[in-house]
């Protein structure tokens, strides 16, 4: 399989891209800044050049040409502004979308957020209402998107912590709990195969369940 991963330089996506590498799979990382490059191709991944929040559909097409499915899981990061959540976490899910269709490529993986389907506290901040918002528009824009056959998956509060292997992988509502970058890389590893999943939105979050097991029983 051929993936394009839009942020690549995330701790997800790289996670992901050594993933992926490993198994045999040819790996794209999009990335805006050119001085992560030798990061990127370290993982196993093809690092290309691009900034999702000026370049076009068009020009980005070209760059995912041949792949057969793309994963974005990009975000504004912390510390950025309410503005910049809009332009990369919604509008830069959209221009993947956008991108991937002109390529002729219909699998798309969403990284989306738990806590979408609540309205954000206003008192955590203008910056997190407008991520939250900004993560719940690319969903409906993603969902609603039929040249696409997606899947949204929703981590709860990421850590850093190694892996387990097993997982709770269910459509939501789920209780917000943790899980780490290493398991949902690997559960996106997993869901890339599994088209029982397209048209899902699933929450995720540390369990007993083995990875391919968790994504297998989705089939029921």
């Amino acid at each position: 399989m051929d993936v394009v991963i839009a942020g690549g330089h995330g701790k997800i996506a790289m996670r992901l891209a050594s993933l992926l590498a490993g198994q045999g799979h040819t790996v794209r990382s999009i990335v805006r800044n050119p001085d992560h490059t030798d990061e990127v191709s370290a993982t196993g991944a093809r690092p290309v050049v691009a900034d999702l929040e000026s370049t076009t559909a068009e020009v980005l097409a070209g760059q995912l040409t041949g792949a057969d499915a793309v994963v974005f899981a990009a975000g504004a990061g912390p510390g950025s502004t309410a503005e910049r959540k809009e332009s990369v976490d919604r509008a830069g899910a959209v221009l993947l979308a956008d991108a991937a269709a002109l390529a002729a490529i219909r699998r798309y993986l969403l990284v989306s957020s738990t806590g979408v389907d609540s309205e954000p506290d206003p008192e955590r901040g203008a910056v997190w209402v407008a991520y939250i918002r900004a993560k719940k528009a690319a969903e409906e824009a993603v969902r609603g998107d039929d040249r696409l056959e997606a899947t949204i998956l929703r981590p709860g509060r990421l850590t850093d912590d190694p892996g387990t292997g097993s997982v709770l992988l269910a459509p939501p509502p789920v209780t917000r709990s943790d899980v780490t970058r290493d398991d949902t890389a690997a559960v996106l590893a997993a869901l890339l195969s599994a088209d029982h999943t397209i048209g899902s939105t699933l929450e995720l979050r540390a369990g007993d369940v083995p990875v391919a097991g968790a994504v297998a029983a989705l089939q029921g």
